[in-house]
């Protein structure tokens, strides 16, 4: 189960307990933010594309949307998210709990500028029904993201 990599994981840094256990599920950035009682734009959602022959992971705020053309300009190709059956595989994370924390070996992770208004961020922790409250330089840190990408809109105003 992927929960139990990332618990493994944040095990290396003293931060398991950080994590949160929800009774209610989180699988959506509306049912997290009712579920962790804060504002949906800081849910930090993680979105799962191919680029090419790569599987790319970008982590944006919850209130922010992709951008096609910014995509592009970024990849090099049209935006591609992975079928509903390419994702557990592909990523090692459950769709509703993917998140950039323990993926397979080989996924690219990429962080949205949409986050960088906040403070903290709630990304998922491999399950359905978990999150972590982390400063962004905590989700740089512990994502091991390849850079600030610009791709999403919607989320300026």
């Amino acid at each position: 189960m992927s929960i139990e990599k990332v618990k493994s994981y944040f095990a290396n840094y003293g931060m398991e307990n950080k994590i949160i256990q929800l009774k209610e599920s989180s699988a959506t950035v509306e049912l997290a933010a009712q579920a962790l009682g804060c504002e949906p734009e800081r849910i930090a959602k993680t979105l799962s594309f191919r680029a090419e022959e790569e599987v790319v992971l970008i982590v944006a705020a919850g209130d922010a949307k992709i951008d096609n053309r910014k995509y592009r300009e970024e990849f090099g190709t049209k935006a591609k998210m992975l079928s509903a059956n390419e994702v557990e595989p592909l990523t090692g994370h459950m769709i509703g709990g993917v998140c950039p924390f323990a993926v397979n070996e080989g996924v690219s992770i990429y962080l949205d500028q949409s986050l960088q208004r906040f403070q903290t961020v709630f990304p998922a922790c491999g399950s359905r029904n978990s999150a972590i409250e982390l400063m962004i330089e905590q989700l740089e840190e512990h994502s091991k993201y390849i850079k600030w990408i610009d791709v999403c809109k919607g989320w300026e105003n």
